[in-house]
């Protein structure tokens, strides 16, 4: 028997997008990152429970942060039509949300029945990403001045013109000095992996590489990403506090090995964001005499789709998406 065609849940996965990063706006600024994180997830609960199949959700965010969130194991859908993964962060960037800072986005991956990766206890990963011209030359066993060193190479660079984007975390301070000692140029944002993993993958942002320990449900996510647009990614659990670490030798799982793309994303899927408070990637809900425009993108073989949809208030019934 063939496997299931999931890209006819394409629509769904950006409706589920577009529905998070609406619910989750009206939040922006209001130093409140719980509720925002429940409005994106509830609204995007919603919109899952209408697809045409049986989804379930095996990475999720919320164990991580203690926040609302789609539970792992949680089932959605009609179940009438393909079986199908998910791995979701309805409220990727909270504090960018809470802070009206730019960089928060709705996200979710789709992908055939086992194709996602399960960290199990992990919450927290060593990460790197590169565009594919690097995929084949990274290793997360070198010291970042060599992997700097062979990302410049590899797309064709001087190491002084490199841009490497690392998150701005207390865990960083010694990996940031490092790079820039090395020549490199550094972008360090609060927090947000998943995006800075998609401009790295975006050759309009200037950025040519992703460094750093961020979250498992991110890391899959991006995974998800790269994989559909032929990037490299390595990852590597990094628990950073005891009791993780006591939980993952528990479950048996190792701090040692390191996990390819194509590890963490085993078979076919595709990634969906929208925006929630605008930033370089996707800009923010518009709301004008009762209409409704928000920015996503699709991330699927080989391509990313700009999409826009406009959405009309009720009492005319009706929507259009725009690509």
């Amino acid at each position: 028997m063939s496997a299931p065609d999931i890209s006819t849940l394409e629509a769904v996965a950006l409706e589920a997008t577009r529905s998070a990063a609406v619910a989750a706006y009206p939040w922006a600024g209001r130093d409140d990152q719980d509720a925002a994180d429940a409005a994106a997830t509830e609204a995007m609960r919603t919109a899952l429970a209408r697809a045409p199949g049986r989804g379930t959700v095996v990475i999720g965010e919320g164990e991580k942060d203690d926040a609302p969130m789609l539970f792992n194991g949680e089932i959605v859908g009609t179940g009438d039509g393909p079986d199908f993964d998910i791995a979701v962060d309805p409220l990727e960037g909270t504090s960018f949300c809470a802070r009206d800072l730019p960089g928060a986005l709705a996200t979710i991956a789709f992908g055939r029945t086992g194709s996602f990766w399960s960290p199990g206890p992990g919450f927290y990963m060593d990460k790197i990403v590169v565009p594919p011209a690097a995929r084949d030359v990274v290793d997360l066993d070198d010291p970042p001045e060599r992997t700097v060193a062979k990302v410049a190479e590899a797309v064709g660079k001087k190491v002084g013109d490199l841009r490497v984007m690392i998150m701005d975390k207390p865990r960083h301070a010694e990996l940031i000095a490092r790079v820039l000692r090395a020549g490199a140029a550094v972008q360090t944002p609060a927090g947000g992996d998943v995006g800075g993993s998609l401009a790295v993958l975006t050759p309009t942002l200037d950025v040519d590489l992703l460094l750093g320990v961020g979250g498992t449900p991110e890391g899959v996510l991006t995974a998800a990403a790269v994989r559909a647009l032929g990037g490299g990614m390595l990852g590597r659990l990094a628990p950073q506090r005891e009791a993780e670490a006591v939980a993952l030798r528990a479950a048996g799982r190792s701090t040692d090995r390191i996990l390819r793309c194509e590890e963490l994303v085993a078979d076919t899927a595709f990634f969906a964001a929208s925006g929630v408070n605008g930033g370089p990637l996707l800009g923010r809900p518009r709301s004008s005499g009762g209409t409704t425009v928000v920015e996503s993108l699709l991330i699927t073989d080989g391509q990313i789709r700009h999409v826009t949809h406009t959405t009309f208030d009720r009492a005319t019934g009706t929507r259009r998406e725009q690509p």
